[in-house]
Order: C-alpha cells, then structure tokens, then sequence
C-alpha cells in the first residue's frame, strides 16, 4: 500500500520519514510512505489517476482548500474549518479530513490544557482555523490578533460554524496576549519575534507552531519565564499519528513515530 505527503514545495517534509517510521514499528513492511511535488492546479488529476494502491494522501500548502473539491465526502470538521489536509480512499471515493485541529488539541492535552475559558491566536492565515478548531474542542473563547482587521473578517464564518466566540485584537496591542491561559502562534518566522520582550511571568501555555529554527524568540523568552511550550514539531507528530490511523486502521506507534522525527 501506498501513501505520500503532497505539496508545493514539499523536499523538506519530515513526513516520510515519520510515518515509514510508524509502518515499520508496527510490521506494516508492505507500506510505504513518500513526497511528491504538486501544485493546486495539478491535484484533480493527480488524486483521479491514483490505482488502488494508494491508500492516503497527506495534503500542505497549497493544496489544503482544493482537495475539498476533490473529495466525495468531506469530514464536518474540515468543511467548517474550510481545508483538508488528509485524503483517505474509501470505498465511495476519497474522503477529507483535517488533522491539524485534532493535532493541536492532542498537543495541548500533552502540555496540561485540557480546557480554558479563552485563549489567544496569533495571525490570521490557515492555521488560524486549525487554532480555531481546537479552540472549539476546548470550549474556549478566542481573541484573534491580526494587522488587518480584513483578516479577522474572512475568520467569522469559519468562527460561527464552529460555534466559537471571537473577537478582534489588534497587532498593536499583540503584547496583552501574555494575560491569556494559552496562546497559539501561527504567524511566520520573526512576525512575534516581539514578543521576546513581553512579559511573560503569567506563565500561560504558548504554542508556537513553527518548527524550524528552534527556538523561536517567542519560544525561548516564555520558556525561561516557566511557560509550557508546544511547538510546531508536536503539532507535525499528533496530525502524522491521526493521518496514520485514518490511512492503516492500525493503532500508530507514536514513541517511534516521535523518535524519527526528532532524529531527522
């Protein structure tokens, strides 16, 4: 059987070897996992030249909001959010999940949070509605900060289906997120480099969902405050071990899913 992660570019992905990993740990020899580059105009016919060997797709950028077209049935979680990033065949067809939400909230629950009253999201572009996600699951109140109060705006549906309360934050006033129980970072390399600066002695639970480098200014500045840190490398861990079952019906191996991406 046959699985690979897709997108544009896609040479630096540790999926491959997170999920061989996980095949090999739990005696899936037949299985194997690959990258493969492709762009959103090229995955209808991609996913429609696929033989039946192929098993699961896991979907980056740009791919996450076409393969919902793709799809013969979309998971309610991923229609909400508005993006898939997992491809399963089924019987029916191919159907599309979203992995990240569920894997935020499994990292959250690693670091201690299993439910806040509010939290705060940083950015307003595609996980931002994976942090929104996850903010449901927690029964949490989000304040967004963004520098566009556009970007916000284009969030309030994906908020509303989500049965999330949200409300703006601008940029300007980014620092007063250290008050909150947990803040999520999903903003780009140096946009919250700021925030090494803020105040952090609240010691809420920050998830920064960059990986690379490491630490980030943010990561490291709340981490000697006493913060609990979640990075973006337990966020690729806890979607890989969703996507994997989804893709094998197989319990994952996650210790030796963990050790291959820490190790590569």
């Amino acid at each position: 059987m046959r699985a690979a992660v897709l997108g544009q570019p896609v040479s630096h992905s540790r999926s491959p070897a997170i999920h061989n990993a996980g095949y090999a740990a739990a005696g899936l020899r037949d299985w194997t996992y690959t990258a493969i580059e492709c762009g959103a105009a090229d995955l209808p016919g991609f996913v429609a030249g696929l033989t039946a060997d192929w098993a699961g797709l896991s979907l980056t950028m740009p791919l996450k909001e076409v393969a919902l077209t793709v799809a013969a049935m979309v998971d309610p979680f991923a229609a909400a959010i508005g993006a898939a990033n997992t491809l399963v065949r089924r019987a029916y067809g191919w159907h599309a999940y979203n992995t990240d939400a569920p894997g935020m909230v499994r990292a959250l629950l690693e670091a201690g949070v299993t439910r806040t009253p509010r939290l705060a999201v940083l950015g307003g572009g595609g996980t931002a509605r994976a942090a929104l996600a996850a903010a449901a699951s927690l029964s949490a109140d989000v304040t967004l900060y963004t520098r566009r109060f556009a970007a916000f705006e284009e969030l309030l549906p994906v908020a509303s289906a989500l049965d999330v309360d949200l409300v703006w934050g601008d940029w300007s006033s980014v620092a007063e997120c250290t008050a909150f129980p947990v803040v999520i970072s999903t903003v780009p390399k140096g946009a919250a480099d700021s925030l090494a600066l803020a105040d952090w002695s609240g010691r809420p639970v920050v998830f920064d969902a960059i990986y690379e480098p490491w630490p980030t200014p943010l990561a490291a500045a709340a981490s000697s405050a006493g913060c609990a840190i979640v990075s973006g490398l337990d966020l690729l861990l806890w979607q890989a071990v969703d996507q994997f079952e989804l893709f094998t019906s197989a319990a994952a191996p996650v210790a030796a899913m963990r050790a291959a991406l820490r190790s590569n």
